[in-house]
């Protein structure tokens, strides 16, 4: 639910209002219209140079003729449904969410649309005033007047767009059979000698703690969770390795994006010699603001990948308690079946995460395609020149911008080379280490 270009905005009204219609067939014959008299104009000059005349419409005319429908269409939306203001704050109900003042009145937009994904319930915009309804279908596009203080009119707009959850359920279709090559995933040992010297400076033995494998994974993913915040504000260190940034953190009382945590927990996993990745999780658009990472980490135990998320402290279980993959949680969370969000779940100890929020709005809009890099390993994402790194995008059958399969590029300025593959196949993209 959000205003076209802002982050902000949401809820509805009592009134029930009915949308005229109107405006759009006249905004129709103004511009037929207008392209008529185009017409009429190229074929005059046309036919002048083959020494044809033919009489032009006369401006007057077109004047005329044009104010008219004009006229017309600012009548249609004199007709639009209006309600009034003073104040500039709107509260909105959108089916059973309430938010007190969340919307401004903006009239330069034209219009200032709010959007909703609250199919068969209502929205209602609550001004200090006035107020007005409108039942949300898949269709819905319903347009109104906010009259603001008797002489300011604000068109406002309620329009239906799919939630992150319903685009996700659109993406639940792979193809097993595609057999494209990608590189084999692969994950440094635990006697790398950086690794080596993460672990003993660290004292990871002694944080990982002597129990059960799952209790190891969970306490490096707490430990690293408490010892830097996240910062989504600004860039990671451009060394980026777990030694280098914890430092940097420490030095300049600085925290890491998502990324930057998910890289300091696998490397950490990797000095223990669990085999882990870190995974960027993305929406449906190839172009966006946001995405989320996170690791998926491997436990012998269980045979199977776990979703572990060092922002957010964060792990998921199944009903009956058993831990889930990142591929068991999305698939989860398309097909309605009962997961369950770690209590302490949290952002820097400031805010408490809810599954409804968590999974089923944020990770629903970011587990439309994933992506991890084929080499596990210490400082992978540090750019120095001649190096080169590789990622794997899995990609459901409706994404964008499937192909080409692989492409490769290399940065002007580090001079680091890219190679990205794409696969539909689930089973090659989450294939178990060796």
């Amino acid at each position: 639910m959000q205003r076209k270009g802002r982050r902000c905005g949401e809820v509805k009204n009592s009134m029930p209002a009915i949308r005229t219609g109107t405006e759009k067939p006249v905004l129709a014959s103004v511009i037929a219209f207008v392209r008529h008299v185009a017409c009429r104009r190229v074929t005059f000059w046309r036919l002048k140079r083959l020494g044809q005349e033919k009489a032009m419409i006369p401006k007057t005319i077109v004047t005329c003729t044009l104010m008219l429908l004009l006229g017309q269409l600012l009548f249609a939306q004199e007709k639009l449904p209006t309600i009034k203001a003073t104040s500039k704050l709107v509260d909105i109900r959108d089916g059973d969410n309430f938010q007190k003042g969340s919307w401004t009145i903006s009239p330069e937009l034209k219009p200032d649309t709010y959007t909703t994904s609250s199919v068969g319930k209502k929205v209602i915009f609550y001004t200090d005033k006035d107020s007005i309804s409108i039942k949300i279908t898949p269709t819905t596009k319903f347009h109104f007047i906010i009259l603001l203080n008797d002489t300011t009119r604000a068109l406002t707009e309620i329009k239906y767009l799919p939630s992150y959850l319903d685009i996700l359920k659109t993406a639940d279709n792979y193809d097993f059979n595609d057999n494209r090559p990608i590189p084999v995933f692969t994950y440094q040992s635990e006697n790398d000698s950086n690794l080596l010297a993460l672990r003993k400076g660290f004292k990871l033995d002694s944080i990982a703690g002597e129990g059960n494998e799952v209790s190891k994974i969970l306490n490096l993913m707490h430990w690293v969770h408490n010892l830097i915040p996240h910062d989504g504000n600004h860039e990671n260190p451009a060394v980026k390795n777990a030694l280098s940034m914890i430092a940097e953190c420490k030095k300049g009382n600085r925290g890491l994006n998502c990324r930057g945590l998910a890289t300091v927990l696998n490397e950490c996993y990797l000095s223990l010699g669990i085999p882990s990745r870190f995974v960027t999780c993305m929406p449906k658009d190839s172009v966006f603001n946001d995405c989320h990472v996170i690791n998926m980490v491997y436990s012998r135990n269980l045979k199977k990948w776990l979703w572990i998320d060092p922002t957010n402290d964060a792990y998921v279980m199944n009903g009956k308690g058993e831990l889930l993959s990142i591929e068991e949680v999305r698939s989860s969370v398309i097909h309605n079946k009962p997961i369950i969000l770690n209590p302490e779940a949290n952002w820097n100890h400031k805010v408490s995460k809810t599954k409804e929020e968590y999974l089923y709005q944020y990770m629903a809009k970011n587990l439309y395609r994933m992506e991890c890099p084929v080499e596990s390993k210490y400082d992978y994402e540090t750019w120095i020149n001649g190096k080169t790194v590789s990622y794997v995008e899995l990609l459901s059958l409706n994404a964008y911008k499937q192909l080409p399969q692989k492409t490769t590029g290399t940065n002007a300025k580090t001079g680091t080379t890219f190679i990205h593959y794409k696969t539909n196949n689930p089973n090659l993209f989450w294939t178990l280490p060796e």
